[in-house]
């Protein structure tokens, strides 16, 4: 790897480190760029899971010295995500690359509109909605944890939504998505190390970047600002969209 590409993957591991702590869809950012840098799709999606994995872990020391943890809550919560992340990502380890490009590719757009509407993020004021009800929640995780699993960008945001209708505040779903994320991607990473999906040297750089950004965005999130990063997101989305797509 040439020293442009490592910093690049550092650098952008950083962004999408303060965007996963803040709201979720950092792997917006770096599963493309591993794409960018020669990756297959299914590969990129591997490696970066292991930065995820880092970055999880640093969150929910930094939330807990901020004083702000919610890991007794996530526990009941655990089961529903675990099994879904378990047989989701088995599933993507089976999909073709060019598929999951363009499937990857189609997920950033969707997620935008939620992106650019901020109807999903920590400082929101409410979903809006009735509460579900416990068998509703455990399907919804299920449903979460299978996405999860398998494609991994944006479960923050789905996460943020469902715990919000599950009758938390948002502020107490944010530190509980850090604590669900972490046994999702804990349980994915295993499988795709299995398949050989990892690029151990890339996701040794992007993890740094994870970790850094981490630690920056779990402070951001106490003091709140997470506006100006969620539109940069989106436009960086689209321009990497559309590389997916085959358009330049």
């Amino acid at each position: 790897m040439s020293a442009l590409e490592i910093s690049l993957l550092i650098a952008v591991g950083l962004v999408a480190g303060v965007v996963n702590t803040l709201a979720g869809g950092g792997s917006l950012l770096t599963v493309p760029l591993l794409v960018i840098f020669g990756l297959p799709g299914t590969i990129a999606n591997g490696t970066n899971r292991v930065g995820v994995l880092v970055q999880c872990a640093v969150a929910c020391w930094r939330f807990d010295a901020e004083g702000i943890s919610e890991f007794r809550s996530a526990l009941p919560l655990l089961p529903p995500i675990v099994l879904g992340s378990l047989v989701g990502a088995a599933a993507a380890t089976q999909i073709p690359d060019p598929a999951f490009e363009q499937i990857f590719a189609g997920i950033m757009l969707l997620l935008l509109i939620p992106m650019l509407r901020g109807g999903l993020s920590p400082s929101t004021s409410g979903s809006g909605g009735p509460r579900w009800s416990p068998l509703t929640m455990k399907l919804v995780l299920f449903a979460i944890g299978f996405y999860g699993g398998a494609i991994q960008a944006g479960v923050g945001l789905l996460l943020l939504f469902a715990l919000n209708r599950a009758g938390f505040d948002l502020v107490r779903a944010n530190s509980i998505k850090i604590v669900i994320v972490t046994a999702l991607v804990m349980t994915a990473v295993p499988v795709f190390v299995l398949e050989r999906q990892v690029a151990w040297l890339p996701a040794a750089f992007v993890s740094i970047g994870f970790t850094v950004g981490a630690a920056v965005g779990t402070r951001m999130a106490v003091i709140g600002g997470e506006t100006a990063i969620r539109r940069a997101l989106a436009i960086a989305v689209l321009a990497l969209a559309g590389h997916l797509f085959g358009l330049y």
